[in-house]
């Protein structure tokens, strides 16, 4: 949780208005969280904060590269993503008047920055596609052609192994009757 840190934005200090703020997110990021789905790239996030008298608005973007196991061939393959976010922190005195909404954060008068990495890795998570194929129309590499002719080795060899009971060819042909 250390290298998460420079992902905290302080706020006490700054003035009414617009900042601006960039992090670069890699490897070191992805291996803080024990069950990510990406364990490496190369993402680009750039922060908007407004600070209001009662709210901050943080606007994301980001752009990269993240590096993706492919479902078919199981090899590792480059996948741009690229996103768009809004977080909403509000100031309250009382920590339990939390919103139920995943878009707002609620902060207390002592907080004096805001840690973004967990959104951050929402963000990038949400971003990645369903169905994670090497070959996928936008991706510039091929499946592992070694891997698919060994998956379509063994799928002929379990259709040989697929002889059936003769009685079960029997109840088939009563049931087409």
């Amino acid at each position: 949780m250390k290298s998460l840190k420079q992902y905290s934005v302080p706020h006490t200090g700054l003035k009414l208005g617009k900042h601006q703020f960039s992090f670069d997110v890699d490897k070191a990021f992805f291996d803080e969280f024990e069950y990510s789905l990406v364990k490496e790239g190369k993402v680009k996030v750039d922060l908007v904060l407004d600070k209001q008298e009662t709210m901050l608005i943080l606007d994301f973007k980001l752009q990269g590269q993240v590096y993706l196991t492919c479902d078919r061939c199981l090899s590792e393959y480059p996948q741009h993503i690229e996103g768009e976010d809004r977080l909403i922190a509000k100031f309250s005195e009382d920590k339990e008047l939390e919103d139920d909404s995943e878009e707002v954060v609620v902060l207390t008068k002592n907080d004096s920055e805001i840690n973004v990495s967990e959104f951050i890795y929402e963000m990038i998570t949400l971003s990645l596609p369903y169905i994670n194929l090497c070959d996928a129309p936008g991706n510039t590499s091929a499946c592992d052609e070694e891997m698919i002719a060994k998956l379509k080795e063994l799928s002929a060899e379990e259709e040989e192994n697929n002889n059936t009971d003769p009685r079960w060819d029997a109840l088939k042909s009563i049931k087409n009757n």
